[in-house]
């Protein structure tokens, strides 16, 4: 009988890191346009701006809430 270890799988913990580097660039990117966009209204590139700043915002969730699941996939799931 195989002893039950409860180990860190390391390959999917970094796949995890990456995934909260991307969601660090993407929470700084995406309310930064947010602002540029609102600060320019008579700008002709108001409203892509802001919708693309939306679409950052919303990945930038997205791909936290997939980080933090890939992490403790990593480290409670059994392999």
């Amino acid at each position: 009988m195989e002893p039950d270890t409860k180990r860190t799988d390391k390959e999917v913990l970094i796949k995890g890191i990456k995934t909260m580097g991307i969601t660090l660039i993407l929470m700084f990117l995406g309310p930064s346009l947010f602002y540029v966009g609102l600060s320019n209204p008579e700008k002709p590139l108001y409203i892509p701006i802001l919708l693309v700043a939306g679409i950052l915002c919303i990945l930038a969730i997205y791909f936290g809430f997939k980080g933090l699941k890939i992490i403790m996939d990593s480290m409670f799931k059994k392999h």
